[in-house]
């Protein structure tokens, strides 16, 4: 005996066969996480950093925009717009573009980011949450921690020290990490994202089309249970570090200079605010388009 239409497609993503998501869903979710971790970042560019000493207390990127939107819908395409915003919305348009170099910060935050959401099992779960946030952090950082002590090691950079402290290398790597995971992990990531996830759940899946998920249930477009992904993360890392040596060795392969805010101050920054909406507006309008002509025919 089969079940009706509705019982098969109880649970489902609306608009994809099985638990699946449609590609103008994905491009969607997609320029969604890249034009607000743009405009996040953004936001970034006005606050002050403080230094104490060799310690530098500063915020990186706000962690709870990328998380809430990978613990809601796909880790895969949250991760894939968000460095790209970051990209696009603050180095490119403001001139401080390094090229090919910045394929380095673009791989070590995806897989942050890829991987933390796709911890996430339960939405609703605080730890989970923290968890996912502080592991895009330590993952982003770890990443960057090696590089730089790579740089050192072979000799195409030169190491900060601290008068008195021979290990002051990996001292002040150390300390950079517990900051960063205070600032971003903690006080810009997980204590936001613990409001921000439940608030949001149930109500920004039904925009993009899309049924919210199931607790404990795999969300499409998280890591996949496989070996062989492992290998490739480990790979992606490995290889992210060949693009960091690119700018030590100043080969600045497609950079694009002239630092913009420098020369026009911080009034250029809304430059960037112009274009996150102008993206936003333009794929909100081609997704609406999707979505009529896809109700239309009855899908």
């Amino acid at each position: 005996m089969s079940l009706p239409q509705t019982d098969v497609r109880r649970g489902e993503l609306r608009g994809g066969a099985g638990p699946t998501t449609s590609t103008p869903q994905n491009l969607m979710v997609f320029v969604l996480s890249m034009a607000l971790f743009g405009l996040s970042n953004i936001i970034l560019e006005v606050i002050p950093d403080i230094t104490i000493g060799p310690v530098d207390f500063s915020v990186s990127y706000f962690v709870f925009v990328p998380i809430t939107l990978a613990a809601l819908v796909s880790p895969f395409w949250v991760a894939l717009g968000a460095p790209l915003g970051e990209i696009v919305f603050t180095d490119l348009l403001m001139g401080d573009f390094s090229g090919l170099a910045e394929v380095e910060g673009f791989i070590q935050m995806f897989l942050a980011i890829y991987i933390a959401g796709s911890v996430i099992r339960n939405p609703l779960s605080r730890p989970q949450v923290i968890l996912g946030s502080l592991l895009i952090v330590g993952i982003d950082k770890l990443l960057s921690a090696a590089v730089d002590l790579a740089k050192v090691w072979i000799g195409v950079e030169d190491a900060e020290y601290v008068q008195g402290l021979p290990e002051s290398v990996l001292l002040l790597e150390g300390i950079g990490f517990g900051v960063d995971i205070l600032m971003s992990g903690i006080l810009f990531g997980a204590i936001p994202a613990i409001w921000l996830v439940p608030a949001l759940y149930r109500r920004i899946e039904p925009m993009l089309g899309l049924q919210p998920r199931e607790p404990g249930r795999r969300i499409p477009g998280s890591v996949p249970r496989a070996g062989w992904f492992v290998v490739v993360a480990i790979l992606a890392g490995i290889g992210s570090f060949f693009f960091a040596f690119l700018e030590a060795w100043d080969l600045e392969v497609g950079s694009v200079g002239g630092d913009f805010r420098e020369q026009f101050g911080d009034g250029f920054l809304w430059v960037g605010v112009g274009a996150v909406v102008i993206v936003l507006v333009i794929a909100s309008i081609l997704f609406a388009v999707w979505r009529s002509r896809r109700d239309a025919r009855g899908e």
